[in-house]
C-alpha cells in the first residue's frame, strides 16, 4: 500500500537504493572472510574440529553475529591449536588467533555505544583484517604442512 507521508519527503526513496548498495558492497568483505574462516576450519581434522566448519556462515545474521563471533574466534582458537599440536606444528601462541580475535569481538561490541562508537568501529575494522590475516596464514601454514 502507498504511505503518503513519502510524497512530503521526496528524498526517502531516492535514499533507499544507495543504503541497498551500501549494504550489498559491505557484505562482500564478509563473505570472503567468511570464506577464509571455512577453509581454515576445513583443514583442521573432523577430530580437532571446535565446531563444524558450515557454522561460521551464521556470521551472516545481524545482531546475532556479536555474540556468535566469540564463539567462532574461541572454537578456531581451539581447532588450531589441536592441529597444530597434533601436527606438532610450532606456532608462538598458546590458542593461535584468539587473543587478536577476542579484540575485534569487544571492540565490535564497543562500536553501538554513543560516541565512542566511531573509534571503537575503527580500531574493530582494523583488528577484524588483522585476524582475517591471521587465520589466513594459519590456514596456508596447515595446507603446507598437510602436503610437504
Amino acid at each position: 500500500m502507498f504511505d503518503p507521508v513519502l510524497l512530503y519527503m521526496p528524498g526517502a526513496l531516492a535514499i533507499f537504493p544507495i543504503i541497498l548498495i551500501v549494504l550489498l558492497v559491505s557484505l562482500i568483505p564478509m563473505v570472503f572472510y567468511i570464506l577464509t574462516l571455512q577453509k581454515a576450519l576445513n583443514r583442521v581434522s573432523p577430530e580437532n574440529r571446535a565446531m563444524p566448519a558450515e557454522n561460521v556462515w551464521l556470521l551472516l545474521i545481524p545482531v546475532f553475529s556479536l555474540i556468535w563471533h566469540f564463539i567462532v574466534v574461541n572454537n578456531m582458537a581451539k581447532s588450531l591449536a589441536a592441529e597444530f599440536s597434533k601436527r606438532d606444528i610450532k606456532v608462538e601462541e598458546v590458542e593461535p588467533g584468539k587473543s587478536l580475535g577476542l579484540a575485534t569481538c569487544i571492540l565490535q561490541v564497543c562500536a553501538v555505544i554513543p560516541f565512542l562508537g566511531f573509534l571503537a568501529a575503527l580500531a574493530g575494522l582494523i583488528c577484524w583484517i588483522l585476524y582475517w590475516i591471521k587465520i589466513d596464514g594459519y590456514s596456508t601454514k596447515l595446507l603446507f604442512q598437510q602436503a610437504g
